[in-house]
């Protein structure tokens, strides 16, 4: 017991003592200073540096460090993205290679605007084929899209069910496209049958046409 009650008498002296050391010094004279203020101010001063170093410089450099690390990582994901496209550049030339085939069979279907009035006629002689009456047979005006135009033809026609069920199927399966809608079936005051309906065909514009739609784009664009 006597031993610990020395111990902690030695150490107040010791902090006593350490107090002393950090009195009345002279800040002109600092190398007159005790050793534990030299070693407190210099260690004040160490902190105090590199806190400014992290303020005025390596806060900067940490910051565009990070940014390069993201801008790596963002490189290094589009390389592998580009090195997959490049494993597989054979295989998308051969599926575009296909999509332009398709595209030109497609293609093929849509008649151009020399052919319109034999498609017309086309259409009007299968429902005569079928023994149907034309009460309405009128082309309308065309509704031009990116590089092809729609007609629409409102037709009214007479005659038997199982008659217009084999007009529709002779229409679908025209080598040109062809579309009904808006379809209407209705018993007329003889007892016979009308169908009422909208025709749509289509046609692929020709070059003439298609330098008139870019060069009215191009005027809308001039407008905006």
């Amino acid at each position: 017991m006597m031993a610990a009650k020395a111990g902690r008498g030695s150490r107040r002296l010791d902090l006593e003592r350490l107090a002393q050391d950090f009195k009345g010094l002279d800040p002109n004279d600092p190398g007159v200073w005790p050793l534990a203020p030299r070693v407190a101010v210099f260690i004040g001063l160490l902190v105090a540096s590199l806190a400014a170093f992290w303020w005025f410089d390596w806060r900067d450099q940490a910051e565009t460090l990070a940014q390069r690390e993201a801008e790596e990582l963002q490189l290094r994901e589009s390389w592998v993205a580009k090195k997959r496209q490049a494993v597989n550049l054979d295989e998308h030339k051969r599926q575009l290679a296909e999509i332009d085939r398709q595209f030109g069979a497609l293609l093929k279907q849509l008649p151009n605007r020399a052919e319109m009035d034999s498609l017309l006629s086309d259409i009007n002689q299968a429902g005569l084929g079928r023994g149907l009456q034309f009460e309405l047979f009128k082309p309308g005006a065309d509704v031009v899209k990116d590089f092809y135009a729609e007609m629409p033809i409102d037709i009214r026609i007479s005659g038997g069910y199982h008659e217009f069920g084999e007009f529709a199927s002779d229409v679908a399966r025209m080598p040109r496209i062809v579309t009904l809608n808006n379809v209407a079936l209705n018993a007329d005051k003889d007892g016979g049958l009308k169908l009422e309906a909208k025709a749509v065909t289509y046609r692929y514009l020709d070059e003439e046409e298609l330098a008139q739609l870019r060069q009215a784009a191009k005027a809308a664009q001039g407008k905006k």
